[in-house]
């Protein structure tokens, strides 16, 4: 199958894993060698609830049998899409309450962009060095990462940069300003929080000078950092929040909200200010309502900080720095790039799927399902020891 993979499907770096995939099941991933891998990573933060978990999968089943795309995002009342939309409304803090259904992170941060320009009138946008925010051509236009996009150029102008948590930068958020876009915890660049109230002090220069705040809630989002949005950690409520991965329970999906008055604003003058064929689809729709019911009406959220603390108590060792990040949102940092390839590399052949980060390459990536078990932290983490004894040893 590999070769195959690499002959016809597209590929995003020269050397991918090359997993042949069988099946997978709650925080397991099988080979077709039969050979199965717990997973740290739950598709890059994706995957909230583990692998076919059977809510989420009845959810799809029963909306199969009734029906699954009829009309073009907007114009048909379906059930599964409304249900969601109120359900989140009724979770987040006012005024967002009207959400725009998507079809991935890096669409919803489309549309928030247009959002925030068409809502202000100004053109100019402001985001973070090492930020990321998807790969579409707007999306590209604020990451904070010249190598990952000066060949593409030229991507949308008027756009600047500031550094995370430096409170001096903000006063380049100005009357000139449409949006600041943000990630509430900074993912490529290495997990980092935001510290000193700084999203509160963004909050209030935004409002000072009327700008637009986005809240890039895409990855933290949907209980990984203890809280159904991680801003929601940092007493701060966004103008528009986006979100994605972890709301669809492993199917692709994104959103962004923001207040009915100004969301409105996409739908006249013009008329169709953000259009999507596809977004609401009602399959998907399902199984986000089915996600959102499990984390709210569970204990996930509060257990994600039990297993932080479990994470931070166990991964203790010579090669390991720091652990960054919040919750089930965390980053172990070793002194070089080489280390943390060897430690990701290793640690699949043992069994246990650890991931990269994009900018930050000392960074090895522990985002598992919010339902992975205690047992299973403490299974992986002995991995993860085993193989840094390995290197310590060699060395």
């Amino acid at each position: 199958m590999n070769t195959d993979f690499l002959k016809y499907q597209a590929q995003t770096s020269p050397y991918p894993l090359g997993m042949e995939v069988s099946h997978a099941v709650g925080s397991y991933i099988y080979d077709t060698n039969s050979k199965k891998y717990l997973d740290f990573v739950a598709g890059v933060s994706a995957c909230a609830l583990g692998h076919q978990h059977p809510r989420v999968n009845q959810a799809i089943k029963d909306q199969l049998d009734k029906y699954s795309h009829v009309m073009v995002y907007g114009e048909y009342s379906q059930s599964p899409a409304v249900q969601y939309c109120k359900l989140l409304a009724s979770l987040l803090p006012a005024p967002l309450d009207k959400t725009y259904l998507v079809n991935s992170g890096t669409e919803a941060i489309e549309g928030a962009l247009k959002l925030a320009r068409r809502t202000t009138g100004r053109s100019q946008l402001i985001s973070c060095h090492n930020a990321y925010h998807g790969n579409t051509m707007g999306s590209m236009s604020v990451m904070g990462f010249e190598e990952r996009k000066q060949i593409f150029r030229p991507l949308i102008p008027d756009v600047d940069f500031i550094t995370f948590n430096n409170e001096e930068d903000l006063q380049k958020i100005t009357t000139k300003t449409a949006g600041i876009i943000l990630e509430t915890i900074q993912g490529g660049a290495g997990f980092i929080q935001p510290h000193n109230d700084f999203l509160k002090k963004v909050r209030e220069r935004c409002t000072e000078v009327g700008v637009m705040m986005i809240l890039d809630e895409i990855q933290p989002g949907f209980g990984r950092t203890g809280k159904l949005f991680g801003f929601q950690n940092y007493d701060v409520v966004p103008d528009i929040v986006v979100m994605g991965k972890g709301m669809g329970g492993g199917m692709p999906v994104g959103a962004f909200t923001a207040s009915s008055a100004m969301m409105d604003l996409l739908s006249d003058n013009p008329k169709l200010g953000h259009i999507t064929t596809f977004g609401g689809h009602p399959v998907i729709a399902s199984a986000c309502l089915a996600t959102l019911q499990e984390i709210t009406e569970t204990n996930l959220m509060a257990e994600a900080m039990e297993k932080e603390k479990l994470f931070r108590s166990l991964l203790v060792h010579p090669l390991i720095q720091e652990i960054r990040g919040k919750g089930l949102m965390l980053a172990a940092m070793t002194k070089s790039a080489d280390i943390t390839n060897e430690v990701i590399l290793k640690c699949q052949d043992k069994g246990l799927i650890l991931f990269w980060l994009l900018f930050e390459g000392c960074a090895i990536r522990i985002t598992p399902p919010l339902t992975i078990s205690e047992e299973e932290i403490r299974e992986g983490c002995s991995i993860i020891l085993e193989v840094m004894d390995e290197i310590l040893n060699k060395n």
